[in-house]
């Protein structure tokens, strides 16, 4: 039997979800513009989920656009506001250590001339408060912070940047998506302007995600055609997909705290067992209570993440890498980097994600695996510079 400690990549799609599901795939799968009784039916759909997604929120039906994913969410939320505020100044303020989706946006808008500040993060990769109003001393337009680090886990304090924000005059955003199901989020308590999701980061589908968009925030599309989602998204909305996102966000609130409480746990046994091995660094914060619940990232002296990560997933176990190859060499990614996490540790970043499902014997199982691979592995690297 297989172990999946990927849930940061993705999750599968809960049965609860599949079921809300199917139904608008075939019988009642319908296009909710229509005016006849099969495509309001469909309409009907679509609003219950955006009503019921709005109360999970603590947002109003009217604040929530759906789009097809988390990447596209933080697009629309960049690039939609930078254009529709142009007059504040072309000046935007983001970390080093956010999703590529968010620093390629960024990235975009900065080929056409707009200035964008990259902030720096301490070790366990939270943004200074301080450096982020500094920051935001010069007219800025938009400032994008993620909630939750997606390689190591860290928790922002974006309740307290967004009212810094909001000081300078600045609109706020942050990229929640690795958030999504392990934490409480509510966008009245973050106090942020804008707020991206993911189904299927918790047991939804893929392909559907969500942009929170407070009332009177300015939004210019990025898709043009019909007047879907309040005019922020043209096309035929994926009712189908919707409804999943609706009943998966519906069913991970459910249990939040004893998940939490429970996946932690799992996760501080993997931690206190694989730090035994000499040469093995934590990356992120110390404090779990700064940390994912079910984040695990973890950096191995003399091995390659992404040669560790080939020979787990031979031996049934599911993880991934903090670095990235290309052209053919192992580099650091740029959370690696930006924590300044020192060599020869930062070519053996792997991350471990627990999810829903995960049981003790696993991760008893992937500590006597890890364990057993890094010695045979650094055992090799050793006979190997001797010859």
């Amino acid at each position: 039997m297989r172990i999946y400690l990927d849930h940061a990549a993705t999750t599968p799609v809960r049965p609860e979800v599949l079921d809300a599901m199917l139904p608008y795939f075939t019988t009642v799968g319908y296009n909710p513009s229509s005016l006849h009784a099969e495509g309001q039916a469909a309409r009907a759909a679509l609003d219950g989920a955006r009503e019921r997604t709005a109360a999970l929120l603590g947002a109003e039906p009217k604040e929530i656009v759906f789009t097809g994913g988390g990447s596209e969410a933080d697009t629309l939320a960049i690039h939609g506001v930078a254009r529709a505020t142009v007059q504040r100044g072309r000046r935007l303020v983001t970390s080093a250590v956010e999703h590529h989706a968010v620093l390629h946006a960024m990235d975009a808008l900065e080929s056409e001339g707009w200035e964008v500040v990259r902030l720096p993060v301490d070790r366990e990769g939270r943004v200074a408060t301080e450096a982020f109003a500094r920051a935001l001393d010069e007219p800025t337009a938009l400032a994008s912070i993620m909630l939750a680090n997606n390689e190591i886990g860290t928790i922002q304090p974006v309740g307290e940047l967004a009212a810094i924000a909001h000081e300078h005059g600045a609109l706020f955003h942050t990229d929640a998506v690795q958030a999504g199901g392990q934490l409480s989020i509510d966008v009245r308590t973050l106090g942020v302007d804008l707020l991206s999701l993911s189904a299927h980061k918790f047991y939804g589908p893929k392909g559907v995600g969500l942009l929170y968009v407070r009332r009177g925030t300015p939004l210019r599309p990025l898709v043009y055609g019909g007047g879907q989602e309040y005019g922020a998204r043209a096309g035929t909305e994926n009712v189908a997909g919707i409804v999943g996102f609706a009943r998966a966000l519906e069913l991970a609130l459910v249990d939040l705290p004893a998940r939490g409480e429970r996946t932690a746990a799992l996760r501080d046994r993997l931690a206190e067992a694989l730090l035994e091995l000499p040469g093995t660094r934590l990356l992120g914060p110390a404090s779990g209570s700064f940390r994912l619940p079910n984040n695990l990232s973890l950096a191995f002296a003399g091995v390659s993440g992404e040669a560790l990560m080939i020979r787990l997933d031979l031996e049934g176990i599911a993880v991934s890498t903090g670095s990235a190859c290309a052209s053919g060499s192992l580099d650091p990614s740029h959370v690696v980097r930006a924590i300044e996490l020192e060599k020869p540790y930062d070519a053996g970043v792997v991350r471990f994600s627990l999810g829903r499902t995960t049981q003790e014997a696993e991760i008893e199982q992937t500590v006597r695996v890890v364990t057993a691979v890094v010695h045979e592995m650094r055992a090799g690297e050793r006979a190997s510079s001797l010859r």
